[in-house]
């Protein structure tokens, strides 16, 4: 039996001819990553392990964005942590306050993933660099400690769910309403353990940053990874940034997939997952009467640059509604560079928005808006859990920068289409 793409990925990392799905196998990433609050953790673990030094000091990247800058003492001790870490082991990829930005699209942004890649990181979200045809997936901490000192970590080789795509999204829908939908399709235990590999000629028509934004939500279908194949697009914007040889690995032809299915792109209308799990997706037309009192754009799923685009082409010329708070993140620093020199900035702060530097902030319930007492959320973040971005009984909606932004406007869950 053929192997899949992931499988061929994690076959070359362990140095092997083949794998199969359930197979345990030892690989070494190209890249070992964590953030201000998982490298604490997998740093506490290395130093009691009584390990000196990092087996590859090239392989790690430590990026301080979940709460930076600092909010309180606590998360201001995490990143010193960190930070003293790095100086410690001379890690030359270690990002903080002025050159970081959330990690899922700094690192690709400055080429340090890229095709082919097997990459490791103690955050969920990882699993966002396959869209640039790396095998990319979130450990625990204490693997990424184990990966510091060996340079490997194990893997249970993954069976594998077919996502053939066909045609092109209409005006308004984004790569954050195809896997809305597919998530729908399937729940949020539909791929769970599998690589959902996303194949067929609609793969073409969407840009990297949708693919970016699919492969991240992976996870919300409970899978290890997500996969697109390395096409023209991928290359494009894999040039002058990744440096190492692109490595494009192709299924078999007999490769073996537990599903196929088969989505027309053309088909999908704007998608809101309404509270209080991912998989409770819903068209637009059968939203409701839903009023808000806030909306957040960006995250590590939507805070990319075509994002900014997209929320500021709605908010052009318009107001935010009475009575909503807007909150606009940038992904990275360059993303919000690029804001203040196409005008976007401006458009969000005649809208009405704020704009904050580069942090995941109210995603996870952190901070910069934080949600009270029965409260509702517009988010172009990935989950939206019980009292995810704050009171337990507060309420989030996941949308695309298209829906938050137009929702925005009319103080209520709006399409586009209809302000």
């Amino acid at each position: 039996m053929g192997m899949t793409a992931s499988q061929k990925i994690l076959a070359a990392h362990a140095g092997l001819n083949s794998v199969r799905a359930g197979q345990l196998i030892m690989a070494e990433p190209d890249l070992i990553l964590a953030n201000d609050i998982t490298g604490p953790v997998a740093i506490n673990e290395f130093k009691k392990a009584g390990a000196k030094c990092v087996a590859d000091r090239q392989k790690i990247a430590l990026v301080m964005d979940h709460f930076v800058p600092n909010k309180d003492i606590k998360s201001a001790q995490q990143c010193k942590m960190c930070r003293d870490f790095a100086a410690e082991q001379s890690l030359p990829n270690f990002f903080d306050v002025g050159n970081m930005g959330i990690e899922h699209a700094l690192l690709p942004e400055l080429g340090l993933v890229g095709a082919g890649d097997l990459v490791i990181g103690a955050d969920s979200h990882t699993c966002t660099y396959g869209a640039l045809g790396a095998f990319s997936t979130g450990v625990g901490s204490t693997d990424m400690a184990a990966a510091m000192m060996s340079g490997k970590c194990w893997f249970k080789v993954p069976s594998a769910i077919k996502f053939d795509l066909c045609g092109q999204t209409k005006r308004y829908v984004c790569g954050k309403d195809v896997i809305l939908h597919i998530i729908g399709l399937i729940g949020v235990d539909g791929a769970l353990y599998k690589s959902m590999e996303f194949t067929g000629g609609g793969v073409a028509s969407l840009s990297m940053d949708d693919r970016f934004t699919i492969c991240n939500m992976a996870i919300e279908a409970g899978a290890k990874n997500g996969i697109f194949p390395v096409d023209g697009n991928a290359r494009e914007y894999m040039k002058g940034r990744f440096t190492r040889p692109i490595v494009s690995y192709e299924p078999d032809p007999d490769a073996e997939y537990e599903k196929v299915y088969n989505i027309d792109l053309s088909s999908l209308k704007p998608t809101v997952s309404f509270p209080h799990l991912p998989e409770n997706a819903r068209e637009a037309g059968s939203w409701g009467d839903i009023k808000i009192d806030q909306v957040v754009i960006g995250s590590c799923t939507n805070g990319r640059i075509s994002d900014m685009r997209a929320a500021a082409e709605i908010l052009k010329g318009r107001k935010v509604a009475k009575n909503v708070r807007v909150i606009i993140i940038p992904a990275t620093q360059e993303v919000y560079r690029q804001c203040i020199k196409e005008g976007l900035a401006e458009i969000f702060l005649d809208a009405g928005a704020v704009i904050s530097t580069p942090t995941c902030g109210p995603c996870l319930g952190g901070y910069m808006g934080i949600l009270a007492e029965g409260e509702r959320a517009v988010s172009t973040t990935n989950r939206n859990f019980v009292g995810r971005m704050g009171h337990k009984s507060s309420e989030v909606y996941l949308a695309s920068p298209y829906v938050a932004a137009a929702s925005a406007v009319t103080g209520k869950l709006s399409a586009p289409d209809e302000i």
